[in-house]
Formats: C-alpha cells, sequence, structure tokens
C-alpha cells in the first residue's frame, strides 16, 4: 500500500472512531433550535411562527385569528411556518393558534394564542433581516459533526459537507458576531470546532477536497478523477479562516489559540505543488490520477483570489509569472472583454457572454476588498460595479421576453434551474432560461446599492410567499413557468456570500478582516497591484 494510502486509512479510522456515532443533522422539520411554547415574530411583510414538537403529530395546522374569525393560513409538517400577511393590511398586529394534526387529519392539540406586528423596515433594517436567515445555514444547519457547512439543503448524500461553501459561512459567522446574532464566544467555540474538522480531513498537498463526507471523514468524488485536492475550493475555504484570524484578534486563550491554528492550516497548503513545475496553477491534484485532469485556472471567472492566495503564501508562494502566463488567459475574448454593452464598456471577462455570471464577481471578493484595487489589466471595483451593471442592463432589455425580467428582477449567475438542473446562467444566447437567482443581485449590493435594494424588496415583498424561506431566500426564483415558482432549496455556495456581501456593504467588516493579513498584502505586492494608485504596504 502507498504511503498517501495508508495515512488516507488511518485517518479516516481515527475519524469514524470519534466521530461516527453522532447522529448527522439533516431534517429540516427540526434543525431550528427547540422552543418550550409557541412563539411570533413580526417583520417588515411577515410573521415568523415556532411552536414545540406534539407527540404524535404529522403535521400542523396554522390558523390567523381576526374579527373574530379563524381562517386556515397553512399546513406543514414543519414546526415553524413563515407568514406573509403584509397583503392583508401593513403596519398590523397578527393573532394566531397552531393545531397539531394526528395521521387521520384529526386535531390532536392547539396551541394558546399568540401575536406579533409587522412594521415598516427601512432599507438597513431589511438588509440586516435577510442576513439573520441567511446567517441560519451556517450556523443552525451546520453539520453538527464538524461544524461544517452542508453542500445543500436538498442534497440526496444527507452526509456531503463543502469546503468552498464551509468558507464563505466562516465568514459569515464573522458577520453573524458584528450583528449580534451570536456571541464571540459562541463563534470562536463554532469555529475552534470547524478548525478541528478541517485538521483531521484528508489533504491533498496541503489543500482539501471538493467535498467530504461527513460520517468518514473521506472525500467525496466530484468527478471520476477529481477525489482529491481542489486548490479553487481550498482558496474559498483559506479566504474565510483568514477574515476569521483577523477578526478574532481578542488577547484570550480561546482567541490566540483559534489565530494559531488557523496559522498553521494556512501555512500547509502547497499552492506551489499546484503549478507542475510550469508557469500555471492547476485546479486539481489526485493521490491516483495526479494531474490527469490538467485543468490550468486560467481567468476571466471566480478563481481569482486563488492566484493572490497563492502569490501570498508564507511557505509555497508561486512567482508572478504564473499570475501572467495562465491567469491571464491570452484567447480571444476569454479574459479582454474591451466591449460596450448598453452603454457600459467593461475591461474584463468573456466577451459571448456579457461579462459572465454574477459569482464571478462575488466568491473572489467575500474576503479580498476589490475597493481601490486595481493593477494594469483593470481598476477592481470598476470592472466588479460594471460587470453588474451590465448584467442588469442585460434583464431590463429581456431578450428572450421572460416574465418578470425589469429593473426589480435581475441577477444571471450559478444555481439550480428552474423547472430542474444546476447551470450557470448569464446574459448571451443559449444561457439564459428564465432564472433568476437571488444571490446574483443580492451578493451585488456593495457594487450596486440602490439597484440590488430593488430586487430585495421586489423578491420580499412582492414575491415573498414563494422566494423567502427560514434559511432566507430560495435558490433560484422563476417567473415564466406558468405560475411564481422557486426552488425552495438552498446551496451554501449562494447563500454565503448573500451574508457576507451584505455585511461587507454596511459595515466593511470582513473585508477589513481579511486585509489585515500582512501576507496577503505582501502577495498583492508581488503580483504588482496597488490601492488607490498608492504602492501596498506590508512587513517584509
Amino acid at each position: 500500500m502507498k504511503k498517501t494510502g495508508l495515512l488516507l486509512s488511518l485517518l479516516t479510522l481515527l475519524w469514524y472512531c470519534g466521530a461516527a456515532q453522532t447522529p448527522v443533522q439533516t431534517d429540516l422539520r427540526s434543525f431550528l433550535p427547540a422552543v418550550g411554547r409557541i412563539e411570533a415574530a413580526g417583520y417588515d411583510s411577515h410573521v415568523e411562527l415556532r411552536w414545540p414538537a406534539v407527540s404524535g403529530a404529522e403535521s400542523y395546522a396554522v390558523y390567523l385569528l381576526r374579527d373574530g374569525k379563524k381562517s386556515l393560513r397553512g399546513e406543514t409538517p414543519n414546526l415553524y411556518y413563515l407568514d406573509f400577511v403584509a397583503g392583508l393590511g401593513r403596519n398590523a398586529v397578527y393573532t394566531y393558534r397552531v393545531a397539531a394534526l394526528g395521521a387521520d387529519g384529526k386535531q390532536l392539540s392547539e396551541t394558546p394564542q399568540v401575536s406579533a406586528a409587522i412594521s415598516d423596515f427601512s432599507d438597513e433594517q431589511l438588509q440586516q433581516m435577510v442576513q439573520r436567515y441567511t446567517f441560519r445555514y451556517f450556523w443552525d444547519f451546520a453539520d453538527p459533526l464538524t461544524g461544517l457547512a452542508y453542500e445543500r439543503s436538498n442534497d440526496k448524500r444527507a452526509d456531503c459537507i463543502t469546503t468552498g461553501g464551509s468558507g464563505f459561512g466562516v465568514m459569515g459567522i464573522v458577520a453573524g458576531v458584528r450583528n449580534g446574532f451570536v456571541t464571540r464566544p459562541e463563534a470562536v467555540a463554532r469555529l475552534t470546532k470547524i478548525v478541528g474538522a478541517l485538521e483531521k480531513l484528508p489533504r491533498f498537498h496541503g489543500a482539501w477536497a471538493h467535498w467530504y463526507n461527513t460520517r468518514t471523514g473521506q472525500p467525496y468524488h466530484f468527478s471520476e478523477k477529481d477525489n482529491g485536492g481542489d486548490l479553487v475550493e481550498t482558496a474559498f475555504l483559506v479566504q474565510g479562516l483568514l477574515a476569521a484570524q483577523g477578526y478574532f484578534d481578542g488577547n484570550d486563550a480561546a482567541e490566540k489559540a483559534l489565530r494559531d491554528r488557523i496559522e498553521q492550516l494556512w501555512r500547509e497548503v502547497e499552492w506551489s505543488h499546484y503549478t507542475q513545475g510550469q508557469n500555471a496553477l492547476y485546479w486539481h491534484w489526485s493521490p491516483d490520477y495526479g494531474f490527469a485532469m490538467n485543468h490550468p485556472i486560467k481567468g476571466y471567472d471566480e478563481t481569482f483570489v486563488t492566484y493572490i492566495l497563492a502569490a501570498a503564501s508564507p511557505t509555497f508562494p508561486i512567482d508572478k509569472k504564473v499570475y501572467d502566463d495562465c491567469w491571464v488567459n491570452r484567447k480571444e475574448g476569454e479574459f479582454f472583454c474591451a466591449t460596450d454593452f448598453y452603454g457600459i464598456m467593461l475591461p474584463l471577462g468573456k466577451r459571448a457572454q456579457m461579462g459572465g455570471p454574477l459569482f464571478w464577481v462575488h466568491y473572489s471578493y467575500t474576503g479580498l476588498d476589490p475597493r481601490g484595487l486595481a493593477d494594469r489589466f483593470a481598476n477592481y471595483w470598476e470592472q466588479n460595479r460594471r460587470y453588474t451593471l451590465v448584467d442588469r442592463a442585460y434583464c431590463i432589455d429581456n431578450p428572450y421576453r421572460w416574465v418578470g425580467y425589469g429593473p426589480d428582477f435581475w441577477g444571471l449567475t450559478a444555481c439550480d434551474a428552474l423547472p430542474e438542473g444546476y447551470r450557470a446562467h448569464t446574459p448571451g444566447v443559449g444561457e439564459d432560461f428564465g432564472t433568476i437567482a437571488p444571490t446574483a443581485a443580492l451578493s451585488s449590493m456593495p457594487y450596486t446599492p440602490e439597484e440590488s435594494m430593488a430586487v430585495l424588496k421586489n423578491l420580499y415583498r412582492n414575491l415573498g410567499s414563494v422566494a423567502f424561506g427560514i434559511m432566507g431566500f430560495y435558490d433560484a426564483v422563476n417567473l415564466s413557468l406558468g405560475e411564481p415558482r422557486s426552488t425552495e432549496s438552498y446551496i451554501a455556495i449562494d447563500q454565503g456570500p448573500i451574508l457576507v456581501m451584505i455585511e461587507n456593504h454596511r459595515n466593511a467588516t470582513v473585508w477589513n478582516a481579511f486585509m489585515k493579513k500582512n501576507d496577503i498584502r505582501r502577495g498583492l505586492d508581488r503580483l504588482g497591484f496597488t490601492i488607490n494608485h498608492k504602492t501596498i504596504e506590508y512587513t517584509k
């Protein structure tokens, strides 16, 4: 047996012995913390109800008590219900009871009545509400074994955790502390658990796999030959870890230990191994297939931060020529766009896709601050703003005449398609199918605050009963299928940027934490970047 195979087997055994007896939480009916009595909370346009489980109940009927009448609002197997009531009257108080129903549909019991008021929210209150709900995906719905994020809420593999999505979730925990959703000690304890899990998971020249089975601790194959290190997903994860390291800068023992353990993980990633000794950075390496996938990381796309981190590494850095010769894709129309779309000159992007899907200007910039950031190819703040505005302008133009597209319903990106499938939706021919992903416009909030707020308000106030659920906005919405439909599911890599980028818009919390890292500033300088036309300062 190869040494690598023996090590993986031993790690699997240790993981299994230490964790396999703990159940994996995947049941959406009970993922929220239990409550001891019926509770109601009012927001701008909806009331959230939660109640304790009743023995023998198969479902629960939610009744609204109004004007001496009792009307059924819905029936659910869950222990919660979101009732969108703005259409019944704004700035009003609503009163409820919830009845537990048996398998035969007969009522077993009924809660006492409970009331909550809805009231008009400011833009900032709406943003924080969306953050609060989205935060649940990474806190309440996280894998209980590791604290890492599940790939998606509707995954047939109930034990599949994601590394890149967890990186966004780590940054989301930073946002959660900043907004008071959890306490600082609670967050440090959760992050310590996450770091402990990452220390145990098999790594491949320091890089993590795309997915892992949380029961066994072994990678899930992303494809036949992709059963090892995924450098891009590793970059998203490391981006999150370094942001947490920068934010949790306290002098107590727990925060110091967290920072030290993150530093060790950061230093162990062998970025230079993924060059194969060439002036190129490659996405995958497998202990079984080596570099057989042979996928160079070429721009322009979401992988930008991979090069920043690789150049910033204090232990396994890449040379600037790797960035210049590989990331800067010289193929016609693949990196340099330099094209006018709807009166907007776009410097970089895929010309045939009018730039490309919007996640390309989200993932790398959850931690990496684009404000004033420039190299000889672009000013990245201006690039990202224009890129977003082109997407919006295309949706307003709406050449396929999809229902609903317009100033308050735009945003094409990678998401679950409707009626089915997962794909990268983009402007242009053959990549637009009427599906809008809330993450597209909402994660663009720093670049287009007014335009993104128009989408948020429409999705929530007008389409909330379809588009908004217990962990925030569902992954995708399509209004052209006869009636408004959504996926009614969540994906970690789409939820995370919503939470983090709204936080960066409101407070720049994650940007500031990540950019504190001296290694990052040195790496940017090494690649020839400036900030606000000035040389980047760092400690040598």
